[in-house]
């Protein structure tokens, strides 16, 4: 039985019983009302394999945990009630549901997270009432497996560990320079070519130190499906993002037309094995964006998201400059500037994507040139793009990199690995804001959500993933999910005996994150340069 106060994210109200408790044992029924079935399904194949009990389909009322659906507790939210004669969960609908399952879950203790059960291990559950709510509608964890490749198993496992913590949508950063990681079928060199490089960079990109040997991966179409299913299951949307028109190398590597070729020879070009912003960038002509409409296309068949992420960001202009082709392309259009010719590459898909029921959703870089109409930001080089596209009524996504980028160091010590940009703790992480506070209240509104970033460049295997992750991410989701004070105010120290149970359930798990003393031995990348930042980030 767990502590009844150590749950992540803390819920909105708790109300502890007079005492007793409810023990789960063999005879203990599931009772599932009308939609409620994913979640009675989930909690068999995952509290029962954990508990060892059937946790049979029944009809109630006594020694029964009972599912229904109440839609006066709002979008998202639930009520759990524990008492030594049942277990009544309640969710507003059945996303609430499955949330209310997770604290649940949380409650009966670490050992809750196992796939197996312990031998002589007693469920017992707290008598208490939770009613709960998330303040952001996008909890959302972005996962790159384009630089370094996760397979399928892992993403799935991800998938489950985003459950845990009441995230809800999977930013998957499937295109870069340095790979392409989904199949498409009517471009195959995508993937044939575009998804392996030859060797990798180790380290930052200014480290001397290469592993020399092909490195990559993709998803097929039924992978991608299979994803999809899982993470809706866990009542998960997955954000595919396929990066435009810079971050593109791979998929020039694969199919040289769609490069600037008056100014590069695009045919020579190969999948980048190294860091950092790649200067071949799309050719802004028709071919491309037929080319790329084909992919879009695809991708829309695969993702039935309302957001579809097209990247935006990091389009370096040289090569439009020395190009006749891109520079004929701005004079046809009466564009003031390359800025102005991203704007219209990007409002292209903004109208294409509408036009099919669906919203473009791209970074900060969008708003130069002037904002795409209808799109919304993931505002990632702080503050500043979030607000501005706030304030022009559109949708937002705050994930500042000086707040929330995890591949940034958690320590200052020599022993962090691969040490990249800010330090950022445990306890900066709880204390970042989503919500900036030079926004009106009406402005505010338009800031959907909160995301945290992993950006694997010096992330070479899922080991590496957990450590920069977590425990971190365990912040993140209480910052995203609870309405908290603002952030000095809020109570770190709280959290942190809440983290000792975490840390338990996280070992149970198999979680290989950055424990609170330091890195373990094996954790540690000795020789490995990074690219750390002192001081404190900018907080703008």
């Amino acid at each position: 039985m767990s502590d009844l106060s150590d749950v992540i994210p803390r819920p909105r109200r708790t109300t502890f019983g007079a005492g007793g408790f409810f023990e789960l044992g063999p005879a203990t029924e599931v009772v599932a009302g009308d939609g409620t079935e994913r979640t009675a399904r989930w909690l068999r194949a995952e509290v029962g394999a954990a508990t060892g009990l059937p946790l049979a389909p029944g009809t109630g009322p006594g020694d029964a945990v009972t599912l229904s659906l109440d839609g006066a507790l709002g979008p998202e939210g639930y009520r759990l009630d524990v008492e030594p004669t049942g277990v009544r969960l309640a969710g507003g609908d059945p996303a609430g549901l499955f949330w209310g399952a997770q604290t649940l879950r949380q409650l009966l203790g670490p050992d809750a997270f196992r796939r197996a059960p312990l031998p002589g291990r007693r469920w017992r559950l707290p008598a208490i009432r939770i009613e709960d709510a998330p303040r952001f509608g996008w909890r959302g964890l972005m996962l790159d497996v384009a630089r370094h490749f996760m397979p399928k198993e892992g993403v799935l496992r991800y998938l489950d560990l985003m459950a845990a913590h009441k995230l809800n949508v999977l930013h998957f950063h499937l295109t870069d320079d340095q790979g392409w990681r989904i199949e498409i079928k009517r471009h195959p060199r995508l993937t044939e070519v575009g998804s392996w490089r030859s060797r990798t960079k180790f380290g930052h990109r200014a480290s001397p130190l290469w592993e020399d040997k092909p490195h990559g991966g993709h998803y097929t179409q039924d992978d991608i499906r299979e994803i999809v299913a899982y993470a809706a299951e866990r009542h998960i949307t997955v954000v595919p993002e396929i990066d435009v028109p810079g971050h593109s190398q791979a998929a020039i590597a694969a199919y040289p037309e769609l490069g600037n070729t008056d100014v590069v020879d695009t045919g020579a070009l190969s999948v980048w094995d190294t860091w950092g912003v790649s200067p071949n960038v799309l050719a802004p002509t028709d071919h491309t964006l037929r080319f790329y409409e084909g992919v879009f296309e695809e991708v829309l068949e695969l993702f039935p998201s309302e957001f579809i992420h097209i990247g935006g960001d990091e389009c370096p202009k040289e090569q439009w400059r020395r190009s006749a082709t891109a520079q004929a392309r701005i004079e046809e259009l009466a564009l003031a500037d390359e800025d102005e010719l991203q704007s219209w590459f990007i409002q292209h898909f903004d109208t294409w994507l509408a036009e099919r029921g669906r919203r473009l959703i791209g970074w900060d870089e969008i708003l130069e040139g002037g904002l795409a109409k209808g799109a919304a930001v993931s505002s990632w080089r702080g503050y500043a793009g979030g607000i501005a596209a706030a304030r022009a009524g559109h949708d937002v996504v705050m994930c500042p990199e000086q707040q929330v980028y995890l591949d940034h160091r958690q320590h200052a010590g020599e022993d962090e690995p691969v040490p990249i940009g800010f330090v950022r703790t445990l306890e900066d992480v709880y204390r970042f804001e989503p919500v900036p506070a030079e926004l009106t209240s009406h402005e505010a509104e338009h800031v959907i959500g909160t995301q945290a970033n992993v950006w694997t460049e010096v992330m070479e295997n899922q080991q590496r993933v957990d450590y920069q992750t977590f425990p971190r991410l365990a912040a993140f989701a209480e910052v995203s999910w609870s309405t908290l004070p603002a952030p000095g105010e809020r109570d770190f120290d709280a959290f942190e005996r809440r983290m000792a149970a975490h840390y338990r359930r996280l070992d149970a798990l198999g979680v290989a994150y950055r424990p609170p003393g330091g890195p373990l031995p094996w954790q540690r990348r000795p020789g490995v340069l990074g690219r750390p930042i002192d001081g404190p980030p900018p907080n703008k």
